[in-house]
């Protein structure tokens, strides 16, 4: 009788120490610190979300005190939208604000520890960043549709990891464009310019990719949505440079339906090139 009680309580303790031990989130427990996160943004007040002692605040690859930077400015969140990467207990959001000035375009990743928040690392696109035009971003990302992919359309976390290494490999080595699974239809935001202006129903993400380019993308974090076919690559935009990036790419039957750039521009405004035309009224 003793031995069965002392098996069982050993086969309890290995269960609770699996279960512990064991990776990953959830979806709805990181749906749930995203919507802490946006609520203290809009409040302005870091102590509504919840954190770890150490948790730290990155802003445009600059660690600052968290409630400075972007913290200290009322923000209203006119659109976002979020993906996790339950396997690494990650979240990336884009939010837009254009109900004020100035207007913003944002791109945070939370990593997430125990429910916790340890890391809060926020893109924060103004006027002078790349091809920058809050109110276009927000007009043709509210209107595309990010929802949870059927199990036939969905590419494994390998897969999504490829396409944007291979994106990313074609800005230094044109040879690598082959290597990317492009889609048709496909449009690209960057920083509120819009590869499909006009509506054609064929368009595809390819246009506008240089081909004589050296440029190195490097520093390069990634994190994975499977269900949504999406993966997140926060990078060093330009060796040289390092401005920092971040492209969001969206995968449906394995090939690439969205891509989002944000891009800011450390150096010179629109990262050295002239700004774009106003559109005509």
């Amino acid at each position: 009788m003793r031995a069965i009680v002392l098996l069982a309580l050993f086969c309890t303790a290995e269960t609770m120490a699996s279960a512990a031990a064991e990776p990953g989130c959830t979806r709805a427990g990181l749906q749930a610190t995203v919507d802490s996160y946006l609520d203290a943004l809009k409040k302005r007040d870091p102590s509504l979300m919840p954190l770890t002692a150490q948790a730290k605040y990155m802003e445009n690859r600059n660690e600052v005190p968290l409630g400075q930077g972007i913290w200290q400015a009322p923000l209203t969140i006119d659109f976002s939208r979020s993906l996790f990467d339950v396997e690494t207990c990650q979240t990336f959001t884009e939010i837009i604000h254009t109900s004020g000035d100035p207007p913003h375009v944002i791109g945070t990743r939370l990593k997430v520890e125990g429910n916790k928040i340890s890391e809060i690392e926020s893109l924060v696109a103004g006027k002078n960043d790349w091809l920058f035009n809050a109110s276009d971003y927000l007009k043709y990302s509210s209107q595309e549709k990010w929802d949870i992919l059927p199990l036939e359309k969905r590419s494994d976390r390998r897969t999504l990891l490829e396409a944007a290494n291979a994106y990313f490999d074609t800005f230094g080595d044109y040879s690598s464009f082959s290597k990317v699974p492009w889609g048709i239809p496909c449009v690209r935001i960057e920083g509120g310019a819009y590869t499909n202006p006009n509506n054609d129903p064929n368009p595809t993400c390819a246009v506008g990719m240089p081909k004589d380019s050296s440029v190195k993308i490097i520093n390069r974090h990634f994190l994975v949505d499977v269900d949504m076919g999406a993966v997140v690559g926060m990078v060093d935009f330009r060796e040289e440079k390092r401005n920092p990036d971040v492209h969001t790419f969206r995968l449906e039957n394995g090939k690439l339906r969205y891509v989002h750039a944000l891009q800011v521009c450390t150096i010179q405004p629109n990262c050295g090139l002239p700004p774009r035309k106003a559109k005509p009224q």
